[in-house]
């Protein structure tokens, strides 16, 4: 049985003062009786701060990204050694914005992968269209070949220890949102891809939604069967709204 996972990506926001503040909410509101994993990425400079203030609590830590090398002369790059070190136990990989505004191939991902097996963290592996890609029919086709880059190099053993996350490129940060049948349907289209290669692990793969998800509409997108949760930017920083998208999922 899969269980629900709600993961906020903090992208590049926060302060010392108001990740404390951030958290000391969250933590307020939190129940541990939500049976769900849930998680929070921050930036870099603040892993340290944020898993002191998680420690004890039913909330992981997670990073945004990190480095395709492993440790050595890369001036500038985070290792995931270094974020297991930091408390990290998860890491963003392959987010459409690195895709898009930082050029990462699928090659440059399926390498961040690895590295993040290898230093012992989860990757939440992130996959998605453009809307003229959507426009154009070609969705199932873009989503399931940004998997296979990642299938090909790693093998479909290391999903095992993985997760998805679908994430409309036309859906982040817009304020529009795949409907729930939308979402579905991609959704499944990547597990049918995985089971292909080995059924078992394709039925324990948590696959979460990305895409303008807030407390409005979150309980109806985690009804959909192979919706296993979300990948929460803006909402996630509002404690409030991320605590309600929580409850949601557990």
């Amino acid at each position: 049985m899969r269980v629900p996972v709600v993961a906020g990506n903090w992208k590049m926001n926060g302060n010392r003062a108001s990740i404390q503040a951030l958290l000391e909410s969250i933590r307020a509101g939190f129940s541990r009786e939500w049976e769900s994993r849930f998680l929070v990425c921050g930036s870099f400079p603040y892993l340290d701060l944020i898993s002191r203030l998680l420690q004890d609590s039913a909330i992981a830590v997670g990073a945004q990204n990190l480095s395709e090398f492993r440790a050595g002369a890369y001036t500038g790059e985070v290792s995931g050694e270094m974020l297991a070190d930091a408390g990290c136990r998860y890491v963003i990989i392959g987010h459409s914005e690195r895709r898009a505004l930082f050029g990462e191939t699928s090659q440059q991902v399926a390498a961040k992968f690895l590295r993040a097996q290898e230093a012992g963290l989860t990757p939440i592996l992130c996959v998605g269209e453009t809307l003229e890609q959507r426009q154009q029919g070609l969705t199932l086709d873009t989503v399931r070949e940004q998997l296979r880059a990642v299938a090909d190099v790693a093998g479909v053993d290391a999903f095992r220890h993985a997760m998805l996350a679908y994430e409309p490129v036309w859906a982040i940060g817009t304020g529009l949102t795949a409907t729930p049948e939308q979402a579905q349907e991609v959704h499944a289209s990547l597990r049918e891809r995985i089971a292909v290669l080995h059924p078992e692990i394709a039925a324990r793969l948590p696959i979460l939604y990305g895409g303008s998800v807030k407390a409005s509409n979150a309980a109806e997108l985690f009804a959909s069967p192979d919706i296993d949760g979300g990948l929460i930017g803006g909402a996630s920083l509002d404690a409030q709204e991320f605590l309600a998208i929580c409850r949601a999922a557990g």
